[in-house]
């Protein structure tokens, strides 16, 4: 075979085996969000695994919605919980967010802490350090401060930690726009990309995750991998706090609520330095799954190879994958946002390939930038 006859054969399989892979994660990704919009966890069986739990809210900022997020966490059904919301600075716009909710819900257990010390390079990480010393329950949940949630959120994400096997719940969530392009094309990013992988990784048995978007633990599971201490220097310190549980021979649960986080990204600018920060982290977690996700990208991935590999069976397989992409976008604008307007999914396609263009860059360095500190995702494992 002639060198020309090579590399027109190696192109030509490349190519197929590009649309091939692009059509069958855009399936099993639909297959995967099809049956999550069926499940539901049984309201009977939550409502008799109560107890008294202590929720940790660190902020920073007066962060858009801020009030509307917080707000949703002081109207739960949970019949016995408190709210320790910690700041670092005394001049933190948020402590008078915090004040009107205390002044709205005076029923509700609500405690603020300002502390200004910081014992490493995740203030995050500080701010937690400093607010469970308030902590009065040993059920605990820490929730991002962007986040807003429904009324039964305490009693569904908690009621899983009556099983002494279970380490830590964990909810994945929808974005929740700014009135902007840039916004919406975010919560594509979330809604139509990370969320879809992370279920189809949990459908083939995988726990290796945990976010900051909520994370339900004992007491006693987070003392025994040596407190949040150990993540004050890490990046990544949502998915440490489940890997470390998982370590000690604990379970990972995902629960079947899915809640909403701000996207707050106007700019081109902002949305891409958030969302390289997002993949460079992924990379630094799992980094073999990383490189091989450009198949998730099924528009560019699955023309490219179309482009490639021209035939019937190619240009099949390409319509399917396409298809089966749009049909996960309409069923997750049902399951999380349905005032999403259908048009929407007109952005895919730029969707797919600005992640695509992420991608590349994620892989050139390791470098992240996260509330004006420069930090490295390669070294991010939490030592003891």
């Amino acid at each position: 075979m002639s060198t020309h006859s090579f590399v027109s054969a190696f192109i030509f399989w490349l190519g197929t085996g590009l649309v091939a892979a692009a059509s069958g994660y855009a399936i099993a990704t639909f297959g995967v969000a099809l049956k999550s919009t069926l499940s539901r966890t049984s309201s009977s069986w939550l409502r008799s695994h109560v107890r008294p739990v202590s929720v940790l809210k660190p902020l920073h900022g007066a962060e858009p919605k801020l009030y509307e997020n917080l707000r949703s966490f002081c109207r739960q059904t949970h019949p016995n919980y408190q709210l320790i919301f910690g700041v670092r600075e005394p001049q933190d716009p948020a402590i008078a967010v915090v004040k009107r909710l205390r002044d709205e819900f005076p029923q509700v257990d609500i405690d603020l802490v300002v502390d200004p010390r910081v014992y490493g390079a995740n203030f995050k990480v500080s701010n937690l350090m400093n607010i469970l010393s308030l902590a009065r329950h040993d059920w605990l949940v820490l929730a991002d401060s962007d986040i807003s949630v429904p009324e039964d959120y305490l009693v569904r994400v908690t009621a899983p930690l009556a099983d002494p096997g279970v380490g830590i719940v964990t909810c994945l969530y929808y974005g929740v726009p700014q009135d902007s392009f840039w916004s919406r094309l975010g919560c594509l990013f979330i809604d139509d990309w990370f969320a879809p992988s992370v279920r189809l990784s949990h459908s083939f048995g995988s726990t290796r995750f945990a976010f900051g978007s909520t994370i339900a633990l004992r007491r006693e599971s987070l003392q025994a991998i040596g407190g949040f201490e150990v993540l004050r220097d890490t990046l990544a310190d949502d998915f440490w706090l489940g890997e470390l549980t998982r370590k000690a021979g604990l379970r990972t649960v995902l629960s079947d609520l899915v809640v909403g986080t701000e996207v707050i990204e106007t700019r081109l600018a902002e949305l891409w330095a958030h969302e390289l920060r997002w993949l460079r982290t992924i990379r630094a977690i799992a980094p073999s799954g990383f490189f091989m996700s450009f198949v998730c990208f099924s528009w560019p991935m699955s023309l490219l190879g179309l482009a490639m590999a021209p035939t019937m069976l190619n240009a099949s397989l390409a319509a399917v994958a396409c298809s089966a992409r749009i049909g996960r976008f309409i069923l997750g604008r049902r399951v999380s946002r349905p005032s999403v307007p259908w048009y929407e999914v007109l952005l895919t396609p730029l969707r797919d390939l600005l992640l695509l263009a992420e991608w590349a860059v994620a892989l050139t360095s390791w470098r992240v930038q996260w509330r004006g500190q420069v930090l490295h995702a390669r070294k991010d494992e939490p030592t003891r």
